[in-house]
C-alpha cells in the first residue's frame, strides 16, 4: 500500500469518471475563484456560524470537545475551536466571521481516534453547513457517541470482535507489542468458515506486501557483508533481467531504486496479477512480461509503487548469494528472528486462514502470486510479533544481532526521490513507509491480496507496535481495526513536539499555479488521474495552500528549506522541488508536476462540453423516437445522426457495466481472455467506430437533407466525441486488452 496521504486524493474508476463529467461544468465555473479569498466574508464584522451540539452519555467528564473542519485545516485539538458548555447542557462555539460559504466539519475529543461515531459504532460522516456571505447562522446537532480508546486488552478484544461482526469479516490475527514484551498475541473469529475452524495465534494469514520488507533486509545483509552496494547498477549486476531505461547512460536503475520504488516502472498489469504460477522460478516469472519494466522518467527521481521491483531485487539476492531466495530469507531471517511457520508457499490447509470475498462466505482460491517476493508470505500472529520485536530492538532477536542497527536505520530512510534529496523523511524508504496520525509517527508497511488485508506498524521512540491481518478484503474493517489499535497504543503517550514556525522560502511564490500527478502507478488509468489530481498551489498568509477543483483546501506550514508540514504533524510531508530539466514539481504523497493554466482551462472546457454532449444524447433519444413515428417529422437522412451518438454512449455504459459485473473477481476475469476482458475491448472498439462513423456522417451530409436544429445538434455532439476518442486512443484505452 501507499503511504498515508498528505494531499487531497481521489480513487479513480470508470464510475467516478462519469460523476466527474457531470460535475465538471460546475468545477469550471468555480476554477478562477479557487485561489481567491472571499472578500465579502473578510469584510463582515458580524459573527458567523454558531454551532450547538448535544453530547452523548459516553462523554468522559473531563473531555475537551473540538470541532475540526475545512475552515481550520481539519486540526483536531485547536484551542480556538474548543466547544464550551452552555446553560442548557449542550456544547457550543461561534466560528470566526471570516468562515463563510459551504463548510464541512466533525467533532472530536482531540484526535481522530476519538472522533464521533454513528449508531453502528462507525466513524460518522462529515457534517455540512452553508453560511451566508453576511450575517449570522446557527447549526444544531447531536453526537451519537464517541469512539473511545480501549483501556485494556479485554476492551480492545471486544472492540475488534464488534468490528469483525459488523463488517462480516470471518477472522483476524493480531499482535500488540512493547519493546520488551508482548501485550497480546491472538486470533479472533474463524480461520475457515466451512469447517468453523477457529483463528488463533498460530493460524497462517496472507500478509501481502509486508513481504517486501524481507527483500530489503536480504539486500541490506549482502550490503553489510560487502557483497553489494545500494548504488550498484542493476543492469551490471543482473543483465539477464530485461528492462528498458532511456536514461541508462547517465542515470542507471540502481539497487536502491528497486527498494524505494523509484525505477519509473509501471505496476504489474492485470495479466501478471492473474497469472497463477505455483511452480515458476523467480527468473521464469521475470521473463513473463518484460515490457512492463520500462522507466517512464529518470530513475531515482519520482516514487511510483510497483510489485516488480521486489522480484528483481530478489533475483539479485539469488545471484549474489548463490542461494534460492526463499531459502535465503528462511535461514537468514525467519529462523533467527523466531518466525518458524512463516512461508512463501501455500501452507497446509489445516494451518492456513481461508480468504473470502466481502460477504465473508464466498472463498477465494489460493493465489500463487507471480512475483512471490512482492507479497506471498503466510505468517501467524506469533511470527509477526517476533518480527515487530526485531524492529523495535533495532535488528536484534533473541539476544543476537541479525542485522546491525545501522541497517535498520537505512531501511527507514528514504534517499532517492527528489523530495528525499530536499530532506523529506516522511514517505517511502526501503520497503518501509512512514506516516503520521494524530501527531504520532508510525513506520511499517501494509499489505493486500484478494480476500486479505494486513498492517504492520511501530513507533520506535515509544517502543510499541502492532500487526493484524484479516481474511476478507474489507477496506472499511481494515481502517476501523487500524484506528482501534492505534488509539489503544497511543493513549497516554506524549505527542512529539511540533517544530517552530519558519518563514516561507524565498522562491515559494514561484510555485503558484496548477499541478497534476506525474508518476501514475499504472498508465492505463493515467487518463483519469490527470483530472482527479488537479491541484492549485498558492503561497498565502505565510503558508502554502493547496486547493482541489471542488474547493477542498489544505494548508501547509513551512518548516525550513523547501519543506512544509500539515498543522498537526511533527514532521514535514511536502517538498518544493526547484525547477530542472524535467519540469517543476511539488512532492508529498504524490509527485505533482506544474502545468500551464491555459491547459487546465482548455481541458475543463472540453470535459464540460463532453458532459453536455452526453446529456444532449440522452435528452434527444425520446425526441428521435417520436420523430420516427410521427409522419410529418420523419427525415430518414437524419436517423444516423441520432443513432451513432447513441451507440457511442451505450458502448461507454457497457464498459461501466462490465467492470461492475467483474466485481471481486476482476483480476481473474480481466487478466485472462474472457467475456469480461473481451467485452471491454469490444466496447472500446465500438465506441471509436461509432464516433468516427458519426463524424463522417455529419461531415458528408448536405445541409438540404437535415433541419438546422439537427445540424447544430450533430456538430455539438460530434466534436467532443471526436476529441474524447482521440484522447482515449492516445492513452491506449481504445482497444485495450487487459489479458495481454
Amino acid at each position: 500500500m501507499l503511504p498515508q496521504l498528505c494531499l487531497p486524493q481521489v480513487r479513480v474508476s470508470f464510475r467516478s469518471f462519469i460523476l466527474f463529467l457531470c460535475f465538471s461544468m460546475l468545477a469550471f465555473c468555480n476554477a478562477n475563484s479557487l485561489h481567491a479569498n472571499d472578500a465579502s466574508a473578510e469584510k463582515s464584522a458580524q459573527p458567523g456560524l454558531t454551532i450547538s451540539i448535544a453530547i452523548p452519555k459516553n462523554t468522559p467528564s473531563d473531555a475537551a470537545i473540538y470541532v475540526a473542519g475545512s475552515f481550520n485545516n481539519w486540526q483536531t485539538d485547536l484551542a480556538a475551536y474548543r466547544l464550551q458548555p452552555a446553560s442548557d447542557g449542550r456544547y457550543a462555539i461561534t466560528l470566526p466571521a471570516t468562515v463563510r460559504g459551504s463548510i464541512e466539519f466533525k467533532f472530536t475529543l482531540g484526535t481522530w481516534s476519538t472522533g464521533e461515531v454513528d449508531a453502528n459504532g462507525v466513524d460518522a460522516p462529515n457534517r455540512h453547513a452553508e453560511i451566508p456571505a453576511t450575517g449570522v447562522a446557527k447549526y444544531d446537532g447531536e453526537v451519537h457517541a464517541w469512539h473511545l480508546s480501549a483501556k485494556n486488552i479485554p476492551e480492545l478484544q471486544a472492540q475488534l470482535e464488534k468490528i469483525l461482526q459488523r463488517n462480516k469479516v470471518p477472522g483476524l490475527a493480531v499482535a500488540v507489542i512493547r519493546k520488551d514484551q508482548s501485550d497480546w498475541i491472538a486470533g479472533l473469529g474463524v480461520a475457515d468458515v466451512a469447517s468453523k475452524r477457529a483463528s488463533d495465534a498460530t493460524s497462517l494469514f496472507r500478509i501481502g506486501s509486508i513481504s517486501k520488507n524481507f527483500t530489503a533486509l536480504a539486500i541490506l545483509k549482502l550490503v553489510q557483508e560487502g557483497k553489494l552496494s545500494l548504488q550498484d547498477s542493476v543492469r551490471k549486476l543482473i543483465p539477464e533481467v530485461a528492462f528498458t531505461n532511456p536514461w541508462e547512460a547517465s542515470d542507471p536503475v540502481r539497487v536502491s531504486d528497486l527498494l524505494e520504488h523509484t525505477t519509473g516502472w509501471e505496476d504489474m498489469h492485470f495479466s501478471e496479477y492473474a497469472k497463477n504460477a505455483p511452480t515458476l522460478s523467480l527468473m521464469e516469472a521475470l521473463a513473463f512480461r518484460p515490457a512492463t519494466r520500462t522507466s517512464r522518467w529518470r530513475p531515482g527521481t519520482r516514487f511510483s509503487y510497483n510489485n516488480i521491483g521486489p522480484a528483481v531485487a530478489a533475483a539479485i539476492v539469488e545471484k549474489v548469494s548463490k542461494r534460492n531466495f526463499e531459502e535465503y530469507v528462511r535461514t537468514e531471517f525467519f529462523s533467527p528472528i523466531g518466525m518458524p511457520t512463516a512461508t512463501y508457499h501455500q501452507p497446509a490447509a489445516e494451518q492456513a486462514a481461508t480468504l473470502y470475498q466481502s460477504d465473508g462466505i464466498t472463498p477465494y482460491p489460493y493465489w500463487h502470486i507471480l512475483f512471490r517476493p512482492a507479497g506471498s508470505i503466510n505468517a501467524s500472529a506469533t511470527d509477526m510479533a517476533a518480527y515487530l520485536h526485531f524492529f523495535l530492538q533495532r535488528g536484534s532477536a533473541n539476544g543476537k544481532i541479525v542485522l546491525p542497527a545501522s541497517s535498520i536505520d537505512q531501511v527507514e530512510t528514504p534517499t532517492r526521490t527528489l523530495a528525499a534529496q530536499q530532506g523529506l523523511r516522511i514517505g517511502y524508504a526501503l520497503y518501509n513507509e512512514a506516516n503520521m496520525q494524530d501527531g504520532f509517527v508510525w513506520r511499517g508497511h501494509s499489505g493486500g491480496v484478494e480476500g486479505g488485508l494486513s498492517s504492520l506498524a511501530y513507533m520506535q521512540e515509544h517502543g510499541a507496535g502492532y500487526f493484524f491481518s484479516i481474511n476478507a478484503g474489507n477496506g472499511k474493517a481494515f481502517e476501523e481495526i487500524n484506528a482501534a489499535l492505534r488509539a489503544y497504543i497511543t493513549q497516554g503517550l506524549p505527542k512529539p513536539s511540533l517544530p517552530a514556525g519558519a518563514p516561507l522560502p524565498a522562491n515559494a511564490s514561484s510555485f503558484d499555479g496548477w499541478y497534476q500527478t506525474a508518476a501514475p502507478r499504472n498508465e492505463s488509468l493515467h487518463f483519469l488521474e490527470r483530472f482527479f489530481s488537479l491541484l492549485h498551489f498558492q503561497a498565502v498568509d505565510a503558508q502554502l495552500k493547496a486547493t482541489t477543483l471542488v474547493g477542498q483546501e489544505t494548508r501547509f506550514i513551512p518548516v525550513g528549506g523547501n519543506l512544509f508540514r500539515l498543522a498537526p504533524d511533527p514532521l514535514a510531508s511536502l517538498a518544493l522541488i526547484p525547477p530542472h530539466a524535467d519540469g517543476q514539481f511539488i512532492i508529498g504523497s504524490q509527485t505533482l508536476q506544474r502545468i500551464p493554466t491555459w491547459l487546465v482551462v482548455l481541458e475543463l472546457v472540453l470535459v464540460a462540453w463532453f458532459a453536455l454532449a452526453l446529456c444532449a444524447i440522452v435528452m434527444t433519444l425520446p425526441v428521435f423516437g417520436v420523430m420516427r413515428w410521427v409522419k410529418k417529422w420523419r427525415r430518414p437522412s437524419e436517423r444516423w445522426l441520432f443513432r451513432w451518438p447513441a451507440i457511442a454512449l451505450l458502448s461507454l455504459l457497457g464498459t461501466l457495466l462490465i467492470f461492475h459485473l467483474a466485481g471481486e473477481q476482476a483480476i481473474t476475469r480481466l487478466g485472462n481472455l474472457s467475456m469480461y476482458s473481451g467485452g471491454i475491448w469490444l466496447c472500446s472498439i465500438l465506441f471509436a467506430a461509432a464516433v468516427l462513423a458519426n463524424a463522417w456522417r455529419v461531415w458528408t451530409i448536405s445541409k438540404a437533407e437535415i433541419r438546422t436544429w439537427v445540424r447544430l445538434y450533430a456538430w455539438f455532439v460530434a466534436l467532443p466525441l471526436l476529441v474524447c476518442c482521440a484522447y482515449l486512443s492516445y492513452w491506449g484505452v481504445i482497444g485495450i486488452r487487459f489479458w495481454d
